[in-house]
């Protein structure tokens, strides 16, 4: 795969939040939240039900607007941006979801040359070598004529990252990339991640319940807690002594004392903060 633009202004391609509140409603789900994601990074967000973790993912896309705060993406601030301005953030962007979102009446090769033939109007050459390019870069090179129902849940997921890759974003969002697959699927994912960063310098913000994953790919990791947030990499992380923490990453957890049904008040965590 040729190196991504991400690599020239690789400093402007982070996330930060700052103070930044969330409601649904009478429910608010994020209060006070200050947090950054390297640029350049993986940086893995954890937490339980309810407490945020797609939310997040939404506010950096610009789908949804925080009711306070401020929230930088690729070095633009964008709660106050305009529908029009939006568009040309999300731009940088590439979005990996959770259940693939491919359209079931195109073939993986028309679900890849679609935004390439929709948004770039690219000559039909380029459309080809460009799908292409990015189907073989996810090692599922013949399966461009596949319909998405003749897909098994690995090789969606790879398509998923291949479309997610297509236009060479800056950064790169994951909603739980490797749920639903079984091991060998999952560290197939987790490298095809981590080489893709390693090759390209794009930032990645993953959301998981992937323990394993998380503590072997992550850079950075937040988790959210019904009464707070840490940070930190995964060997600071290792280091806590909040027996939340070690819980959490044990992978022996009771789901249920993570929900959250309260609204949840965050410690200023990032580069102010690490555990």
């Amino acid at each position: 795969m040729r190196a991504s633009p991400v690599q020239q202004g690789a400093e402007e391609a982070g996330v930060e939040f700052r103070d930044v509140r969330m409601a649904f409603g009478n429910r608010e789900v994020l209060r006070g939240l200050t947090c950054h994601f390297p640029a350049g990074g993986i940086s893995v967000i954890l937490g339980g039900s309810g407490s945020g973790k797609s939310t997040l993912l939404r506010l950096i896309g610009g789908l949804v607007r925080s009711q306070a705060g401020t929230i930088t993406v690729a070095g633009e601030e964008i709660t106050a941006l305009s529908e029009r301005r939006l568009q040309a953030v999300r731009g940088k962007l590439g979005m990996m979801f959770q259940g693939g979102a491919l359209l079931d009446s195109m073939t993986v090769f028309d679900n890849l040359a679609l935004p390439l033939r929709e948004h770039r109007g690219m000559p039909e050459r380029e459309v080809a070598g460009a799908v292409r390019e990015c189907l073989d870069a996810v090692g599922i090179a013949n399966a461009d004529n596949l319909l998405p129902g003749q897909l098994s849940g690995g090789m969606t997921k790879r398509v998923a990252l291949a479309r997610a890759i297509l236009m060479h974003p800056r950064i790169l969002l994951c909603d739980e990339p490797f749920s639903g697959l079984d091991p060998i699927s999952s560290r197939r994912i987790e490298s095809l991640l981590v080489n893709i960063n390693r090759q390209s310098g794009m930032t990645m913000i993953v959301v998981s319940h992937h323990i394993a994953s998380t503590m072997r790919m992550a850079s950075r990791v937040l988790i959210l807690l019904p009464d707070g947030a840490v940070a930190g990499s995964p060997e600071e992380l290792r280091r806590s002594g909040d027996p939340r923490v070690l819980s959490f990453l044990s992978e022996d957890i009771d789901e249920s004392a993570l929900e959250v049904d309260a609204p949840i008040e965050f410690l200023p965590v990032g580069a102010d903060r690490a555990v």
